[in-house]
């Protein structure tokens, strides 16, 4: 079996690590129910772990290679990327997701991963429906074969997760980490159907620090009930070093939290544990894993351009004295550096002027301009230019009200919010 090449206990972890499972939660999602069509490539998952790595990632999962041949075969692929950044980015651990089994261990360690993230469904409904075993077979089948893969392959992260850890009595996931617990690095609390709540968080992790306090904590959250976010906000606080994310959020069912909006929440509220992550990099991340969905970045996702899309009259109106009127966190800093201003039915006139006069250099006054948005707004819905309103507007101004232009030096035509139609005639990196 190949051993690991960089022993774990040289890095120093840091206040936050994240453990990006976009290539094995996050390929669980529906959006990829069509595999022919959208399944993740190897160019692009090695696509995907480059940027990761760049970002700042140190732990990334991936499926066990007993999986699917192909698994194995992209895993190899992604090592070669990994290996040729380690001088630029120093190293990351690549970590695979396996059941306690040796047929999934021997395949894992085999393909020369960096880590095992070992599980055991411990829940009332993992023991009577799935692997049939009780707490006390779980328990000993599980600190066997760690021991084993402790002794035999030293160099290993080793991670253990009682699946389904927040349906799990308290006293009864213990009953199965106390034997475990010196053989690993960490111990994993994963809320596997999302039934947590941030009060059980709060009363949960304090409980099992406090029982380990020579543990490190990863947590993993799924979003059944709207809660991944604050939930792993609140098990961060609680002293969850390790946290499991995926690029847009995406994952089984609804998914578990978004690594770019989890930084984001930590940015805002002070927290120096983004520290050594490229959080200028946080959009065109999101917009790289979204384009290989074929899909926009989703409109609930807090580093989007949607975040700094405005529609509605007097939010545009605000929004040109100002953009800090609607517009509260610095979204610059995590790459979303341009804004839209939707031209429509809700637009007013102060946008239209400015529309007008500073994007296309139409001399314009307000009488005018009111003029023109109530031409505009009675066409808008109707006109065959529906899917380019900034066009139908040009075209009232120029053929209905004959406005004159200006020639302005292109020198003096930057700083302007220059998108108006959306996603129809989107800016470079927008929405994707």
């Amino acid at each position: 079996m190949t051993q690991t090449n960089y022993d774990f206990a040289d890095y120093i972890p840091r206040t936050l690590e994240i453990v990006d499972t976009t290539l094995r939660e996050g390929a669980q999602t529906s959006l990829l129910h069509d595999y022919v069509k959208y399944a993740f490539s190897a160019p692009d998952k090695i696509e995907i772990v480059r940027a990761l790595i760049l970002y700042g990632v140190k732990f990334i999962e991936l499926f066990s290679p007993i999986v699917h041949p192909k698994e194995r075969e992209d895993l190899a692929a992604i090592r070669e990327t990994r290996d040729a950044l380690i001088g630029q980015k120093g190293y990351t651990f690549l970590l695979s997701h396996v059941r306690c089994h040796p047929d999934d261990v021997g395949a894992a360690i085999d393909a020369g991963v960096d880590g095992l993230n070992l599980f055991f469904g411990t829940s009332i409904q993992a023991q009577r429906h799935s692997h049939g075993r009780n707490l006390k077979t779980i328990a000993g089948d599980a600190s066997r074969l760690i021991e084993q893969i402790r002794k035999e392959h030293p160099n290993l992260i080793l991670r253990f997760s009682g699946e389904d850890a927040f349906r799990t009595p308290y006293e009864e996931l213990c009953r199965v980490y106390d034997p475990i617990v010196p053989l690993v690095d960490r111990l994993g609390v994963p809320d596997t159907v999302g039934i947590a709540t941030p009060a059980a968080v709060q009363h949960r992790m304090p409980q099992l620090v406090a029982r380990y306090p020579e543990a490190e904590w990863e947590a993993h959250f799924h979003d059944d009930r709207g809660f991944a976010m604050i939930n792993a906000l609140a098990a961060i606080r609680e002293g969850v070093r390790y946290m499991n994310t995926t690029v847009l959020g995406i994952g089984e069912r609804t998914g578990i939290p978004s690594l770019t909006a989890l930084l984001f929440n930590l940015f805002i509220d002070g927290h120096q544990l983004v520290d050594g992550y490229c959080l200028a990099e946080s959009y065109p991340l999101n917009v790289l894993v979204a384009d290989k969905l074929h899909m926009l970045v989703n409109d609930k996702e807090p580093v989007s351009l949607t975040n700094r899309t405005h529609t509605a009259g007097i939010h545009q109106k605000a929004m040109l004295n100002d953009s800090s009127t609607y517009e509260a966190h610095p979204l610059d800093r995590f790459g979303v550096s341009e804004a839209e201003i939707l031209l429509g039915p809700l637009s007013g006139w102060n946008v239209v002027r400015y529309f007008l006069k500073e994007i296309h250099y139409f001399e314009v006054d307000e009488v005018t301009a009111r003029q023109i948005t109530d031409r505009f707004k009675e066409q808008v819905l109707t006109s065959a230019l529906l899917d380019k309103p900034s066009e139908l507007l040009l075209s009232i101004a120029r053929k209905e009200f004959k406005l004159q232009q200006l020639e302005i030096p292109s020198c003096y035509q930057d700083g302007v919010m220059q998108n108006f139609d959306g996603p129809s005639q989107p800016i470079v990196g927008s929405r994707r």
